[in-house]
């Protein structure tokens, strides 16, 4: 596909979740974290999200993005499901995913479906296969459309009372969640150019904790601060720019998120005791 056209179009795929085979795992394309990613799983499972743990008992459709973690454990030997992918640029000039609640830090994302919803989702999944490998030239629109049509689906129910809420260690839960979004900002390359959370409350605000809440588990769990660690790492980042990029100090400021070169300058220099040139030229 020419490269005007796909970015017109952004990145869509959809896969079907192969079941386990003896208790484990089948590899699954993307598993990249980039992407928005809407899942129809069957099976018992255990599902890690911010500072919780949900039990899905027989079946979900569940719904990420890249800033909300999320880790799956299947509890039985049966698995099996669709997942589409799709990133931003997918729905550009389509609206903005983000206003939807399924995909909001403090909305739902997992909803228990029922037999009778499992057969109304189940053949949305299989007209995205249909539609993606047919000639129609206007099939992703379509294919957003699919994607509109899960989300409204999952919108209109009420959210479930029957999961089970497992105890959890939650600010080591929260901690590592802090973690795992920080260090998903790296590495900075051509294609991820840019950090966009390098404070406290830019994590607190993705997590949808409290910014004490945060420092406090952090804290507790690691014995840093939030700021030692987001500064840590952003250092580490401008090492290895200034070693082994060929971006001047100028674009290494702006893709770690300095709105002026002088503020990385001044950040480095109290960091390394000398300046970004000379530690680039040592």
């Amino acid at each position: 596909m020419p490269g005007n056209i796909h970015n017109e179009i952004g990145h869509f795929n959809v896969f079907r979740l192969e079941p386990l085979v003896d208790g484990k795992n089948q590899p699954i394309p993307y598993k990249r974290r980039d992407f928005y990613k809407v899942m129809l799983v069957c099976g018992n499972s255990q599902v890690y999200y911010a500072d919780k743990v949900v039990v899905v008992k027989k079946q979900a459709l569940s719904f990420s993005n890249p800033w909300i973690p999320y880790k799956w454990e299947h509890l039985d030997n049966y698995r099996e499901g669709y997942y589409c992918i799709f990133n931003q640029h997918f729905f550009h000039q389509y609206g903005n995913l983000n206003q939807y609640s399924v995909f909001q830090p403090n909305g739902e994302h997992i909803f228990e479906l029922n037999d009778e919803q499992v057969q109304k989702v189940r053949p949305i999944y299989e007209r995205m296969f249909e539609e993606i490998n047919s000639e129609y030239i206007h099939k992703y629109d379509v294919l957003r459309n699919l994607v509109l049509e899960l989300l409204h689906i999952a919108m209109k129910m009420q959210p479930s009372a029957s999961f089970d809420q497992q105890p959890i260690n939650a600010s080591q839960r929260i901690a590592t969640l802090f973690m795992e979004l920080l260090e998903r900002q790296f590495p900075i390359e051509e294609n991820h150019s840019k950090v966009t959370h390098r404070s406290a409350s830019d994590f607190a605000e993705q997590l949808n904790v409290h910014v004490n809440h945060l420092n406090r588990a952090v804290k507790e769990t690691t014995d840093k601060t939030t700021t030692q660690l987001i500064t840590e790492r952003i250092l580490q980042e401008a090492k290895i720019l200034l070693k082994h990029s060929k971006w001047n100090v100028s674009e290494i400021a702006y893709a770690l998120g300095f709105t002026e070169v002088t503020h990385f300058n001044n950040f480095f220099k109290k960091q390394m005791g000398t300046s970004p040139g000379k530690f680039r030229n040592t």
